[in-house]
């Protein structure tokens, strides 16, 4: 059964150019993954098909309504043939990471809500499954996070990427970041590729693999470390990278 991705939006329109281009077109063309996007606006009752109002107790800015979107969610998951689960978005949520992107991949049905202006009327969320934030900023509306959200979680749902081992071998999958790689030329402005890329040494490569990726979470996420499954003489050998680095540096 394919994953079924549908988007609730005042901005219907944005999504269909991203969700119809490359992986995530193929994956729709292999009945992969399904995608719909719905319009909050249909479910108001006013000539100006109106989504928001002025904040109780004032304050800058309009919020998004509660009735349309109880009444959107209603009539989405109401009787449907596949259980939704609901995710909305807010600073306030819980943050977005690989392992939720690869458990949403296991849902067969998700509804991904999108605010808009300075947020949504506190009562929405009780509707919620879920409620995530992609980091500590702000955007000026939940439609990039939701398809920030379709993305990593259609590349993930087995034969999107056409090489099952291609999203296996990612950074975060493992709870380190990627290794390095590189491409041709060998040799570009001076700098050479590694000679163990160029070994045909397949034990070789993949040692190397692993200590790059190992160096690169060392000096650029640490935070990622005490996650990770490392050996005694890989924490030794990230001690010494930490002890020794000043801050991040290229390759």
């Amino acid at each position: 059964m394919s994953l079924a991705i549908e988007t609730l939006s005042v901005f219907p329109g944005l999504f269909e150019p991203y969700m119809s281009t490359s992986i995530m077109g193929r994956a729709r063309d292999r009945g992969l993954v399904s995608f719909s996007a719905h319009d909050l606006r249909d479910w108001t009752h006013d000539r100006h098909r109106t989504v928001d109002d002025a904040p109780f107790g004032g304050g800058q800015g309009m919020l998004m309504k509660p009735g349309p979107v109880f009444e959107a969610l209603d009539d989405l998951t109401c009787g449907g043939e596949r259980p939704a689960h609901v995710v909305f978005f807010s600073p306030c949520g819980h943050p977005y990471d690989e392992a939720a992107a690869a458990r949403l991949s296991r849902e067969s049905r998700i509804i991904l809500v999108c605010g808009r202006y300075e947020g949504m009327d506190e009562r929405v969320y009780s509707l919620a499954d879920e409620v995530v934030s992609l980091g500590d900023y702000v955007l000026t509306g939940g439609e990039l996070a939701a398809l920030v959200v379709a993305d990593s979680v259609v590349r993930l749902i087995p034969g999107a990427l056409g090489d099952d081992m291609s999203a296996a071998d990612e950074s975060f999958s493992d709870g380190l970041l990627e290794y390095a790689q590189y491409t041709r030329p060998s040799v570009y402005d001076g700098m050479r590729v590694p000679d163990v890329l160029l070994s045909g040494d397949h034990a070789a490569v993949a040692a190397w693999r692993r200590a790059s990726a190992i160096e690169r979470t060392a000096l650029w996420r640490p935070d990622l470390l005490g996650q990770a499954d490392l050996s005694a003489e890989e924490r030794e050998r990230v001690r010494a990278l930490v002890e020794d680095s000043n801050g991040p540096r290229g390759e």
